[in-house]
Order: C-alpha cells, then structure tokens, then sequence
C-alpha cells in the first residue's frame, strides 16, 4: 500500500464513523429537484435534522405543495417555482429568495433522463440539449449562483446527485443513453474541477457527487430496488459532514469513494 492509499483509506475510516444525524440547526438547505424523489427525501432529511430548507420545483404549484408537505410534517420548508434548465431563470433564483440565498447546503438533484433510444450518433439536437440544460448545465448555473457566497463566508456543502452511468468505468462503459451518461460524466468533472478551486475543503467550503442508485422515483420507476430514502442517505450525510481533514472533491456511492 502507498502512503496516498494509507491516508486515504485512513481518511475514510475516519469519515464512516461521523454520525448521520448531524444537527443543521441554523442552516439554510437549497434542494433543486425538491419536489419529488431522490430530492425530496433529501429536503426532508435536512428538514428533520433543523435546517431551514428550500424546495426548488420545475414550478410554483408543485414546488409549494411538495414544502406544504414538510411544514406540516414541522419542518421548516418553501417552495419555489425554477426551471433549473433555463438560466436567465437560475440567475435571478437568489433575488427571488431574499435572506434565503445565503444558502450554507446546496443539493442539486434536479434531473431528466434521456430517451431510451438516444444513441451517440442516433439523437437529435433537441433532445441533447434538452438533457444537458437539466442535467448538467444546470447544475452549474445553479452552483454559479449561490456557491460564491459559500466562498464569500467559507462555509458550504455542495453535493450534486450524479449517477453510475456517467462513470469513465464499470456501468459507464456500456454505450447507449449517451446524453444521460455525458451530462453525468460532465457532472462528476465540474465537481472534481470546483472541489480543487476552492482547495479541497482546506477553504470551508467541500464539494462532491454521488450516486444514489436505482431508486423507486419517476425516472428509476416503481421495481427499482431502493427508495428515495436510501438514494438521498449519502448526500445527507455530506452534508452535514465537518470541512476539518475531509475527503471532497470525489464521488460517493453509500458513503464510500467509488471510481469516476
């Protein structure tokens, strides 16, 4: 074993044992994708734990009724209506907000699949774009937009809901849904790039992705092995992790580092 496989291995033992049920209380939480599955699990999560938490829905009907649902749960929770693909709409999020831009956790979970039969050389232009505004472009407008303030106060936790099928190895290999897996790849490439521009944690602000696996949600569909609970546990817990010797910069899969 090298002496980087030692630290890291040390580093993660480390980290397994944080508790996941870190207090939040004080914090605001921005879940994008909060209306339903894998980022309402999440919003919960935060919710339950004492933060103060922002519901981002495609708009205001559903991402209001979906924070209804929390607050009569008693947590403290809004919606608001963002379509996160659009990015003149992304841009003017915070103004929208108020004091609540000042976001201290931000999870972008906010996705679409491609079309089944989206080969790399077999799909239109529409629908490519179509995909990357969600799924990649718009989880860096969204970053673009409150993760500054996280640097301005050097404190923040980022976590993008990546997926498996955009990793350069194991399911990322077998071809096919190829605007889904590039947006993905490209997901897991501007979190690594940001986690290094902000020193890898050594700033206060720390910066990862996960993989929540096949969950029951509308796009993993009703025989998916996993619930929404358990495809949201991971970012939970990154998000209320200390920023003190912490391994950023990286993808998770159940809170263990897996391979881009």
């Amino acid at each position: 074993m090298t002496p980087q496989d030692a630290q890291l291995e040390e580093q993660l033992e480390e980290q397994s044992e944080e508790q996941p049920d870190e207090r939040l209380d004080g914090q605001v939480a921005l879940v994008t994708g909060g209306s339903r599955g894998i980022g309402f699990a999440a919003a919960r999560g935060l919710g339950v734990r004492g933060a103060t938490v922002v519901l981002v829905g495609r708009g205001d009907d559903t991402a209001g009724a979906a924070a209804a649902m929390l607050v009569a749960e008693g947590i403290d929770a809004v919606g608001i209506g963002c379509d996160v693909g659009c990015s003149e709409e992304v841009v003017a999020l915070p103004g929208r907000l108020g004091p609540l831009a000042a976001v201290d956790i931000l999870i972008c979970a906010a996705g679409v699949m491609s079309e089944r039969t989206a080969k790399t050389l077999r799909t239109s232009e529409s629908e490519w774009r179509r995909v990357m505004a969600v799924d990649l472009d718009g989880v860096w407008s969204t970053m673009a937009a409150f993760v500054p303030g996280m640097v301005e106060r050097r404190h923040g936790r980022v976590v993008a809901v990546s997926a498996c099928l955009g990793r350069m190895s194991g399911p990322g290999n077998a071809g096919g849904l190829a605007p889904y897996r590039v947006a993905k790849a490209g997901v897991n490439a501007l979190v690594r790039n940001l986690a290094h521009e902000q020193g890898m944690g050594m700033r206060g602000v720390l910066v990862d992705a996960t993989c929540p696996g096949h969950c029951r949600t509308d796009m993993g569909g009703p025989d998916a092995p996993r619930s929404p609970e358990q495809g949201a546990e991971t970012a939970l817990w990154l998000a209320g992790r200390s920023a003190a010797g912490a391994l950023t910069g990286v993808l998770w899969e159940d809170r263990q580092v897996v391979p881009w």
